[in-house]
């Protein structure tokens, strides 16, 4: 389950009640900047990293503000769906 943990400015996913992965934000007038992308090693390759990537983007996208994809993980999850990247600048 990933939830948008607004006072750590991070999305974060839970794995049966803990904390799995988080990606980090910064807001910065309408424009909200992903900066890092990080999920325990006991995870990886469980498709976490892309929970955290489709949820801040279709967040950003619900709120209407634009995106700066700083961290390359989220750079790439957007290459590999064209439909962020008419939306996402």
């Amino acid at each position: 389950m990933v939830n948008n943990n607004e006072a750590q400015s991070r999305y974060e996913v839970h794995v049966d009640g803990a904390l799995a992965g988080f990606l980090e934000y910064r807001t910065i007038g309408d424009v909200i900047a992903l900066v890092h992308t990080e999920v325990d090693e006991a995870y990886a390759g469980q498709g976490l990293g892309g929970q955290l990537a489709k949820f801040a983007l279709d967040d950003a996208q619900a709120r209407g503000v634009k995106v700066s994809p700083l961290c390359p993980f989220v750079a790439k999850y957007i290459d590999k769906h064209p439909e962020y990247r008419v939306t996402v600048r």
